[in-house]
């Protein structure tokens, strides 16, 4: 019996491969204020209680309130405040007040928040293309399935019980996931989402993601939207922020990056697998993408791998 097919953002979130890193709960008290310039790794907010301002790199300033949800999938910098964020010369570091909790302003000011705050990271081989198609910042609120997913997450953490870390990988899974769902496609920029939210351009999207062992064209895609070529690509182009074949094309040199890792398959059967008719045309296409060959790049990244579990 076939595969099921596997939707494009499963697919996506899948090659990303996140890995649970930090989560603590987080106490505010008085005027505080809260800063990072060296982020390593994306991270997420689920508002308990109480109110926060946030200001994420190049995203605009956001109130959060009690059952808001925030997740950065990538970013470099942010800054969390209270609403009447204290001067600089009054300012003070996070304080560990126990494993997993932390305080945020005086010990003694009047409780302004509280939150579940959690980290992660991504093994994903090369992170970029697949974070291009997510949004930089996810904001949602009221959403209790959410909440739900962060408290489970935080009490799997504390707790040492059998197969513990791949249970958190799961929930890290679903939890993206939910958030990406929840998240309101009509504002978001162009990206996988914006075009998941076309029912027109889901069927090309869900035939890229699952058709890597055939061969792709923006006449089939176009039948499978029910549009004409013309239409088809400048809609794609537009919601997508590339072309068709250029997506298409992205997605399968991501594929096979993963699949280079396996260390189960050889070369043909790769190219067989994201869609070339020979192992010189894939490697071909590998070089121009990656510049290197397959086998080269391979053995670059199974290096680095090994020296980061040594």
């Amino acid at each position: 019996m076939p595969d099921a097919p596997q939707d494009p953002l499963s697919s996506v979130i899948a090659l990303l491969k996140p890995r649970p890193d930090i989560a603590k709960a987080v106490v505010a008290r008085g005027r505080w204020h809260v800063e990072r310039r060296d982020m390593a790794n994306p991270f997420y907010a689920a508002i308990v209680t109480g109110r926060a301002v946030i200001t994420v790199q190049d995203q605009p300033t956001v109130m959060l309130s009690a059952g808001d949800f925030i997740m950065v999938p990538a970013a470099n910098h942010f800054t969390m405040t209270s609403e009447d964020p204290p001067p600089k010369a009054a300012l003070r570091p996070p304080f560990e007040t126990g494993p997993g909790l932390f305080r945020l302003g005086p010990s003694d000011g009047p409780l302004k928040m509280e939150a579940l705050v959690g980290h992660w990271r991504f093994d994903a081989p090369d992170k970029t293309l697949l974070l291009s198609l997510l949004p930089q910042m996810i904001h949602v609120s009221g959403q209790e399935r959410l909440l739900a997913l962060v408290k489970m997450v935080h009490e799997e953490t504390r707790e040492d019980r059998p197969a513990r870390g791949m249970m958190l990988e799961r929930l890290l899974e679903v939890l993206m996931i939910e958030a990406l769902r929840s998240y309101k496609g009509d504002t978001c920029l162009p990206g996988l989402l914006r075009g998941l939210t076309d029912p027109k351009l889901r069927a090309a999207l869900y035939q890229i993601h699952n058709a890597t062992e055939t061969g792709l064209s923006v006449a089939t895609l176009a039948r499978e939207a029910g549009l004409s070529r013309s239409i088809f690509f400048e809609r794609f182009k537009e919601a997508l922020g590339s072309a068709p074949m250029e997506y298409a094309r992205s997605w399968r040199m991501a594929v096979a990056r993963d699949l280079l890792l396996r260390r189960d398959l050889t070369t043909a059967e790769i190219a067989h697998r994201v869609g070339y008719g020979s192992v010189s045309a894939f490697a071909t296409a590998f070089a121009r993408h990656e510049g290197l060959a397959p086998g080269a790049w391979a053995d670059r990244h199974r290096k680095n791998q090994d020296m980061e579990r040594a």
